[in-house]
């Protein structure tokens, strides 16, 4: 990618690297009138899945089944390690995945067949395992809030993540859930300064509109955390005691970190952010964080990928750890059930079966 292209306002990327899986890919020239560093319009495509539950086999999340409603991220995270999986549909991993939104709009009826079936195990399933569920466009399609209100006829316990205030408009839907112990709500908050939000995640909401949503969902009685993610060191992990603090502060019950990861394209598009964005951390940043990834800037393993290792990482643990002990959020432990789950389409058999 070229270090030259000026920021696009309202987009985490600046324009399109190559696709890894592409043999060609376009390359403007410097006077091409080209949409890609020009447009802030977004598309949102049809996705025709015909199915809604993914699964996975990493240890490091706190859940093997995941839902997500939309394919790409309006949000545009420059730091999302979901910018790859766009690759595999033929985009690009830059203002595609932040442009090209696919919606699954059969998603509410294709989690209502799959949670009918004699096969599903009762589980939790995380919802924004990958994208944000309460991206922009989720406003005026309801996708998510049609898909909790499957889960709570079927009363599935969910994990939700998101940097959204909107899922404050589901609170009604959640609040059902919360009764029989099957949901709790993460509000991803990477740091508390206003202005460094706005150009890191140009389109989620305010850290203190984060902090808002926790504060309504706890007092509505939705159990609410925080996941300090991602932690990015040279630049964001110095707020960790703060983040947790207000947290804490607004009625949050629990919280978490992950390291901040850049797959594959992800970290050119980073390391293109860092120097539009805080040339004067760029160096400190990146060489930080290969010094918890092996001398890389990123590590795949499992339970590595979302710590990292060696002194520095054990710092950062220590000051959560630390931090976390002094907000007063290590002192509940709170588990997800299963034991309301119910079939509501089922047949009942009647007394004289």
């Amino acid at each position: 990618m070229s270090g030259s292209l000026d920021p696009i306002h309202g987009r985490g990327a600046t324009d399109n690297p190559p696709n890894r899986f592409e043999r060609l890919h376009y390359e403007p020239e410097p006077d091409d009138d080209c949409p890609e560093q020009t447009t802030s319009k977004t598309q949102f495509l049809r996705d025709s899945s015909r199915s809604i539950i993914a699964t996975n086999d990493s240890p490091d999340v706190g859940f093997s089944a995941s839902i997500n409603p939309y394919r790409g991220c309006e949000h545009g995270c420059a730091y999302c390690y979901a910018r790859p999986t766009h690759e595999y549909l033929g985009f690009s991993a830059g203002l595609d995945f932040e442009t090209r939104i696919l919606v699954k709009e059969d998603a509410p009826d294709l989690l209502r067949h799959e949670l009918s079936s004699p096969k599903w195990q009762p589980q939790v399933l995380g919802i924004s395992g990958v994208t944000d569920a309460y991206q922009p466009i989720e406003r005026r399609l309801q996708l998510t809030r049609r898909c909790l209100e499957v889960l709570a006829d079927f009363r599935n316990p969910a994990a939700v993540i998101t940097k959204n205030h909107l899922v404050t408009r589901d609170i009604d839907v959640l609040k059902q859930l919360a009764e029989h112990d099957a949901v709790m709500v993460f509000l991803s908050i990477t740091s508390l300064d206003g202005e460094l939000s706005r150009t890191l995640e140009p389109r989620a909401s305010q850290p203190a509109g984060r902090l808002a949503a926790i504060e309504e969902l706890a007092r509505a009685g939705v159990p609410a955390g925080v996941m300090v993610a991602p932690v990015i060191p040279g630049l964001t992990d110095h707020e960790m005691p703060a983040i947790l603090q207000a947290a804490a502060n607004v009625g949050a019950s629990s919280a978490g970190y992950t390291l901040v990861r850049l797959p594959y394209a992800v970290a050119p598009i980073f390391e293109q952010w860092l120097a539009q964005h805080a040339p004067d951390k760029k160096e400190k940043v990146l060489s930080r964080l290969r010094e918890m990834r092996g001398g890389k800037l990123n590590d795949p393993r499992f339970r590595s990928r979302m710590r990292g290792e060696g002194p520095l990482a054990k710092t950062i643990k220590d000051l959560f750890t630390m931090s976390r002990k002094r907000a007063g959020l290590d002192k509940r432990t709170f588990s997800l059930s299963t034991a309301s789950f119910r079939n509501p389409g089922a047949r009942q058999g009647s007394l004289f079966d």
